[in-house]
């Protein structure tokens, strides 16, 4: 197709409040400075911008919402690429499936998936965009039951280096469609995604809540119950600093606070109550909750389980998946990131793992997780504490859980791009590798690949 019949897009250049539109992100401690932006609406606008950037001879750089823009390599000279696709989320409730435009954020999923009783392997946040989160691994609330989010990509439209639009299926070309699973992205532009969607008219989610004098006792108790429990239920086990903000329960605001939150999807809603009631009964037992929010519910209340803040923050994180928390575990989580510890961090979390996340699903580069938890710590540059603060204190975090890292990371809980990441082995990895040489030779989509995915 010749480019006369594609719309020249809108470059937008600094200094230009078109400019500071496509490239503000929602992670406001993680700036991108590309030398242009283009947002695209139309898959034909994304054509003429792929094309635009081979003639300029620069790198074409794609982000989502920006949640991960800590975890992006810096933007140079490259032009910027934003998709805002209009079409809406199809479901198709006999074939159990979604066709979601890039774009899109996961509660616009939810929201579309719910009225036929289905629910999808999505994040803790509604305003998290799909496409990211899904190729990047995604570790969701269902995921004990479902794997990682992105072994539900059924398909894949992706706009390749030289500016046409191919469909990645397993029927057509299943090598990179196995890459765009989990391979940590530099392939080309996904226009849209086609996921699977699963039965969920009922879920059990939420959080409850406990002052931060109470966390020896209550992470020993969560993490003993995360070794035989059932594969419907995914929990985290939080440290929590939260400001007096918005959205944030007063009762939580200005103190340590301990949670355990998540969500239940079993096939029985009985069966899911009985689960969460088997967790949640003997941790309530140790104390009385300062807030208590888990309940049987649509699917559409796991978005809310969380207290993911809904409008964009600055912040600084780290991530490492462990191995467990035996001998002294938990003594050396809570000793750096607990109530008397000076964590500077306003969440520290320990996401549960283990059932279908350890199980491979459909080909991928990326299908499966060892080990127990991953932990995800994050807090704010704002007042006296500085970026330099945070990342001193993530380099704490990971001396006192050292004996217990894999190695390995998710490129979806990624937060810093400099900071130690792999989550490919070297065989992988060079595979992945003479996909994206096969499809763009030229690199340019390059910048886009992750750094855990290099050989």
């Amino acid at each position: 197709m010749s480019d006369s019949l594609d719309p020249p897009p809108a470059l937008w250049q600094p200094g230009t409040p078109e400019y500071a539109e496509a490239t503000a992100v929602f992670n406001l401690a993680a700036e991108v400075r590309p030398r242009a932006a283009v947002v695209a609406r139309s898959v034909a606008e994304v054509r003429s911008a792929v094309r635009l950037a081979a003639r300029s001879g620069r790198g074409l750089r794609t982000l989502g919402t920006g949640h991960a823009a800590g975890a992006v390599r810096p933007f140079d000279e490259s032009l910027l690429l934003r998709t805002r696709l209009p079409g809406g989320v199809r479901v198709d409730a006999d074939r159990r499936a979604a066709w979601v435009p890039a774009g899109t954020c996961w509660a616009d999923v939810v929201a579309a998936a719910a009225p036929h009783g289905l629910a999808a392997v999505h994040g803790s946040s509604g305003g998290v965009g799909v496409v990211g989160y899904l190729l990047g691994g995604g570790v969701s609330f269902y995921g004990r039951r479902r794997g990682l989010a992105v072994n539900s990509l059924r398909a894949a439209e992706l706009v390749v280096a030289d500016g046409s639009v191919v469909t990645v299926t397993e029927a057509d070309d299943p090598e990179l469609l196995w890459a765009l699973r989990g391979g940590g992205g530099g392939f080309g532009v996904v226009t849209a995604v086609e996921i699977d969607l699963f039965p969920a008219a009922e879920v059990f989610t939420g959080g409850c809540y406990w002052p931060g004098g109470a966390a020896a006792e209550l992470l020993d108790g969560w993490s003993s119950w995360t070794g035989g429990a059932p594969r419907a239920a995914t929990t985290s086990f939080r440290v929590m600093n939260l400001p007096e903000l918005p959205g944030v329960p007063p009762v939580l605001a200005g103190r340590t606070v301990v949670c355990v939150d998540g969500a239940v999807a079993a096939d029985d809603p009985a069966e899911a109550r009985d689960a969460a009631d088997g967790l949640l009964g003997p941790l309530r037992s140790l104390g009385e909750p300062l807030l208590d929010t888990w309940r049987g519910t649509g699917p559409e209340g796991v978005l809310l389980a969380h207290l993911d803040p809904p409008a964009p923050v600055p912040f600084v994180g780290d991530h490492l998946l462990l191995r467990d928390l035996a001998e002294g575990g938990v003594a050396a989580f809570l000793g750096v990131v607990g109530a008397d510890s000076g964590s500077p961090l306003a969440v520290a979390t320990l996401r549960q793992l283990g059932g279908a996340f350890a199980e491979s699903g459909p080909p991928a580069a990326l299908g499966r997780l060892d080990g127990q938890f991953a932990y995800m710590g994050s807090g704010p540059p704002v007042g006296p504490v500085t970026v330099s603060d945070l990342r001193a204190h993530g380099r704490a975090v990971r001396a006192a859980l050292a004996g217990r890292d894999t190695g390995r990371t998710v490129p979806s809980l990624v937060e810093s791009h400099d900071g130690p990441q792999r989550h490919l082995d070297g065989p992988t990895a060079r595979a992945v590798r003479r996909v994206r040489e096969r499809v763009d030779p030229e690199g340019l989509f390059g910048g886009d690949a992750s750094p855990g995915s290099l050989p």
